[in-house]
């Protein structure tokens, strides 16, 4: 077998893996397109506290039932926005793998929006959370579900073990803390955890048709 022979199966196999890396984003663009459209779930009503650990990276983690109470675990709540870095994510039910993969996840028994303590909300550093990596204090989040929306402004972001869970815990003020893996560009799963937390600022009723 020559030389150029060598090269153009090198190149072949280089062009194969290109396409399947394109058609596997091109499916996960199109499913998290999908998840943006469905309509969220009726007014939340569950009050809940902190969980013993943090969300991995494509860990194994199994999803965990809900409460009688609670919404379905994949359930829509609502929808993530930070303008000043361009993200925009649905916000699911529940932080196991499945979730995670649709969208942004909120952390099981943290509170949901409109409630009092600290929000968790999960996300793969790799997809709906990437553009974490800009983000800075001062700016501005939001969450919208059917019925409000809350505004929030970034007061910090940390980066921390897998095991400190004390970012999660109860707060006097509404908080918000988005939890992903870091450092953003490691291949494989991430030592570390990015966590951005921001205060609540204000919520409005969202107009109903």
């Amino acid at each position: 077998m020559t030389r150029n022979v060598v090269l153009k199966w090198i190149e072949r196999s280089l062009l194969a893996s290109g396409a399947v890396l394109a058609l596997w984003c091109a499916a996960i663009l199109v499913e998290a397109k999908f998840h943006q459209s469905i309509p969220v779930s009726d007014r939340l009503i569950v009050t809940q506290t902190a969980i013993p650990a943090l969300p991995g990276d494509g860990g194994t983690s199994p999803a965990r039932p809900a409460a009688p109470s609670a919404p379905a675990v994949g359930a829509m709540l609502g929808r993530l926005d930070a303008p000043s870095v361009q993200m925009t994510a649905s916000l699911l039910e529940g932080s196991d793998d499945g979730t995670l993969s649709r969208g942004a996840g909120h952390i099981e028994d943290t509170p949901f929006p409109g409630q009092p303590g600290n929000i968790g909300i999960a996300g793969h550093r790799d997809t709906v959370f990437r553009p974490l990596r800009r983000i800075k204090v001062g700016d501005p989040l939001a969450i919208t579900t059917t019925d409000h929306a809350y505004r929030y402004r970034v007061t910090r972001t940390i980066i921390v073990g897998p095991d400190d869970v004390y970012v999660l815990d109860p707060t006097e003020r509404p908080t918000l803390t988005l939890v992903t893996c870091y450092p953003f560009e490691f291949i494989g799963h991430a030592p570390k955890r990015f966590i951005v937390q921001a205060e609540l600022v204000g919520n409005e009723p969202v107009a109903t048709r």
